[in-house]
């Protein structure tokens, strides 16, 4: 189990989830279950309006998140992260400290999700 913090200046206050990892749902449809106001639009990883910061809540080493294609190329467009960054992610196993939401499958750890 993961535990998932959403923050954003649109809610009253920051809202954890618990979310199983492993079960290939995105972040994105965990807000929605949730009723979290991540907003989006397309949902296929090629508008970008689902951009979120993400920070792992632990001191152990986060765990590598297979960055899409599509993430790659919207996320660097919109000047969120940097070539090195998407070497270093998958070169080094180290997140990058944005995402698409709906392209991130979550994973055990315990994360918080600015958006």
């Amino acid at each position: 189990m993961a535990n998932v913090t959403f923050s954003s200046p649109e809610m009253k206050k920051d809202v954890t989830v618990y979310a199983i990892a492993g079960d290939t749902r995105t972040l994105l449809s965990v807000a929605k279950a949730n009723k979290i106001p991540v907003e989006f639009e397309c949902e296929n990883g090629e508008c970008g309006s689902c951009q979120v910061q993400v920070s792992v809540l632990s001191a152990k080493t986060p765990i590598g998140m297979a960055l899409t294609q599509k993430e790659k190329t919207v996320l660097k467009l919109a000047g969120k992260i940097t070539a090195q960054q998407i070497e270093e992610a998958e070169t080094k196993d180290l997140p990058p400290p944005w995402r698409l939401a709906c392209q991130m499958v979550l994973r055990d750890e315990d994360i918080l999700v600015k958006f």
